[in-house]
């Protein structure tokens, strides 16, 4: 098997100059660095913008008695001139503000205050940086356990301009609404294949009946 792993690290970049240009709920680094080369020796200096942001993580609940899923839409602002329409179906997700506040308990937290689940096990997915080449933003994903016989509604917090709908699917529908475009993010793409990928275990797992 050819060997992927890098041949570099953290010790083969050199940061000449970090600036802090706007710090606010998100923060925005200018760097100046410089990193060793393929071929030998080290790059000039180079310039770049890092969008400093909290570690994150999302949930797509699954009831596998009733076979449904549960997705949340809600307004996007970075989908607001580009997209047919800004509100955007989605994971359950939310930032890791809190000290030490860990990913799975972020996310038992976020699935009360934006579809009023308390979930069951739950499963990791898969974890990656969203765009590395511009944030350091950091996404784990979980498949969660739930049951959604009487899910749905509004929610949301308030104070933090949250106006959120959520919606239960069929988890037969997942084929059809992937070819339909509507989940168009990331970590939707990949928790929504990925229960198809191990449904079949899943079931075994988490149906009582």
């Amino acid at each position: 098997m050819t060997d992927i792993r890098p041949p570099f690290g953290p010790e083969d970049v050199e940061i000449l100059e970090r600036e802090t240009p706007f710090q606010g709920f998100f923060r925005l680094d200018t760097l100046t660095l410089r990193h060793r080369l393929y071929q030998g020796g080290w790059s000039g200096p180079i310039r770049r913008e890092l969008f400093v942001r909290h570690r994150a993580a999302a949930v797509l609940p699954y009831d596998a008695d009733n076979g449904l899923i549960l997705l949340v839409e809600q307004f996007r602002v970075g989908a607001l001139e580009w997209r047919d329409s800004p509100w955007c179906l989605e994971l359950i997700a939310g930032l890791a503000d809190k000290d030490g506040e860990s990913a799975a308990d972020l996310i038992r937290r976020e699935a009360v205050e934006e579809g009023g689940l308390t979930l069951g096990e739950m499963l990791p997915v898969t974890r990656y940086m969203p765009s590395p080449g511009g944030t350091n933003e950091r996404l784990e994903v979980f498949l969660g356990q739930a049951d959604l016989s009487q899910a749905g509604g509004y929610f949301g917090q308030a104070d933090e301009g949250e106006d959120i709908r959520a919606l239960t699917v069929p988890v037969d529908d997942i084929p059809a609404l992937l070819d339909s475009g509507r989940m168009d993010n990331a970590a939707s793409i990949i928790a929504l294949q990925w229960l198809l990928l191990h449904r079949e275990r899943i079931d075994a797992r988490w149906r009582r009946r």
